[in-house]
């Protein structure tokens, strides 16, 4: 009985061995299937990529030049030297000491040769965040998804052609061995630069202009203000926005400080004040309301206003008075007056009345008209309309009735009137130009509509702005100019009381013009005296200066 015990648990516990012995030989046949046949080009792919590090060489952004060819944004060659190791795949330093030839990769950077004199010309490039990150720009799906650490731009030309300055990045193949050490290139993928492009933009007189804001005495460095310089065309020659920023400072990222000295600015310097900033124009919106009063034959070259200092309302809610700056400052009347003179004076009462004639409609149709309350389409990014307001807007917004005296705040350029200085600079362009709205470029061919302006209506108004910058006018720092200017001065009242903002708009020669500057100065006191010597400063070196 023993025995026969024995030998069945004898034969039991044999049949279990070999039964786990064949188990065990399937798993392990299983087990190299798989890892040979089933999965053998995953592990062969990350054997592979365990061998093989690809390194991106970054592509040089294109060139931007001003008009006469000059550098504006070019490239800085750089050295990096790669370095492998097992852990992280790679990395870049800008140490290249002891380096070996084939350690080290060129490669490119930023360089604003005008730093802060034209930062809001050619804005600032930055590396993709985590949202960008394997995106494709849909305005040129050619260039691929971004790449960690590629550069874009963030604001200014380098943001509006970032498709036409931005190039493809290129590769190398390194091969390594366990430890990480380089044994051979394998291949190389050379990186395609980007296109270069030409602005209108005059090199030196941009760089005059940032000297002339930055060391004038009226407007601080801390000072917000704005200053735009076209040809009558649209062409833009200068751009200039206080305060500025240097954007050499986020070239490669390593000056934290100063990028957040920057970023966290109450002055908010990378704001474009020029394109951006939506201010009361006071008086340079009087030549507009001139036109729309001629345009719509309202009055004409024979139409004469007597001004008594102010205009008094009875109505129902009580008496309010209109006055005219002369008799507020200095209890003087104009007497009677044309349309000229009342330009050159800037005589708020005859715009009153001939805003009251003209009508709320019409000054709003005349507006857009002539490129106010609208985008000028100046290829910048983050350009804004400003605000030409009607009684629908003002009922809608406010929950308010438009009433004649709101008609009147327009008429003198106040009121809820909001407008950019490249919107009055194109303004008044149109009139320079004898009735031509252009769209200010910077890049690209000029785009102008002929708004069928009467000419001698166009002549009347020029003869006015002749005015102001002639004896007796408002201008008075053009009163000794040559070539002849035709200019506007502007002092708007804000918000805060005693503080306005400055304004100047200026065009010369007046029978042929060449440029059109309109400048302007935030809270910074009366046009004629903070904005106007600005504008003669440029005007002197334009036409005095720039060949010596």
């Amino acid at each position: 009985m023993e025995k026969l015990s024995n030998s069945k648990t004898q034969s039991w516990l044999g049949w279990f061995l070999r039964g786990a012995l064949i188990l065990g030989f399937v798993i392990v046949i299983g087990r190299l299937i798989e890892l040979q046949i089933i999965k053998g080009d995953y592990y062969r792919d990350l054997a592979e990529g365990n061998r093989i590090r690809r390194v991106p060489i970054s592509a040089p952004r294109g060139t931007i030049l001003a008009r006469g060819g000059e550098l504006l944004v070019g490239n800085k060659e750089i050295k990096n030297r790669v370095i492998f190791d097992p852990g992280s795949g790679y990395k870049k330093t800008a140490n290249i000491r002891d380096a070996t030839e084939e350690e080290i990769i060129t490669e490119w950077e930023r360089d604003y040769k005008l730093g802060a004199a034209a930062a809001h010309i050619s804005g600032y490039v930055g590396e993709v965040n985590e949202e960008e990150l394997e995106t494709i720009n849909p305005q040129c799906p050619e260039k691929g998804p971004r790449k960690i650490g590629q550069l874009v731009g963030r604001s200014g030309l380098e943001q509006q052609y970032e498709c036409i300055l931005s190039g493809v990045d290129g590769e190398e193949l390194v091969e390594v061995d366990s430890s990480g050490k380089k044994i051979r290139v394998l291949g190389k993928k050379d990186p395609i630069p980007g296109e270069n492009i030409q602005t209108t933009i005059n090199y030196f007189l941009q760089e005059k202009v940032a000297d002339i804001i930055v060391k004038n005495e009226d407007m601080p460095l801390e000072r917000q203000g704005a200053v735009i310089i076209t040809d009558p065309r649209g062409e833009v020659l200068a751009l200039y926005s206080s305060p500025s920023y240097d954007p050499n400072i986020f070239v490669g990222g390593d000056d934290q400080n100063k990028i957040g000295e920057v970023l966290n600015d109450k002055n908010l310097p990378l704001f474009n004040r020029v394109i951006g900033g939506s201010f009361a124009p006071g008086s340079v919106y009087k030549p507009v309301v001139a036109i729309a009063a001629l345009e719509e034959e309202e009055i004409d070259e024979e139409y004469i206003y007597e001004d008594k200092g102010q205009i008094t309302m009875k109505t129902l809610y009580g008496e309010y008075s209109y006055a005219n700056w002369y008799f507020t400052q200095y209890g003087r009347t104009e007497g009677e007056i044309g349309l000229v003179r009342a330009i050159a004076r800037s005589t708020d009462t005859f715009f009153y009345t001939i805003g009251e004639l003209v009508g709320i409609e019409k000054l709003v149709d005349w507006s857009h008209k002539l490129g106010l309350g609208e985008k000028t389409g100046i290829d910048l990014p983050g350009e804004i309309s400003g605000l030409v307001p009607t009684p629908e807007w003002k009922e809608e917004v406010k929950g308010e009735r438009w009433f004649l005296g709101n008609t009147y705040h327009v008429s003198i350029g106040q009121g809820d009137l909001s407008l950019t200085p490249i919107g009055i600079n194109t303004s008044i362009s149109t009139i320079a130009s004898n009735g031509f709205l252009c769209e200010p470029k910077i890049v690209g061919d000029e785009k102008c509509k002929d708004l069928d302006i009467d000419t001698s209506n166009l002549e009347l108004v020029k003869e006015g702005m002749v005015g102001v910058c002639s004896e007796d006018g408002t201008g008075f720092t053009f009163f000794d100019f040559s070539p002849q200017v035709a200019c506007k001065t502007g002092t708007a009242e804000t918000n805060i009381e005693d503080e306005t903002h400055a304004w100047f708009t200026v065009f010369a020669p007046s029978d042929f013009p060449e440029i059109v500057a309109t400048v302007l100065v935030e809270k910074g006191g009366e046009g004629s005296q903070v904005a106007g010597p600005i504008a003669r400063e440029i005007f002197d070196y334009w036409f005095n200066d720039r060949n010596e």
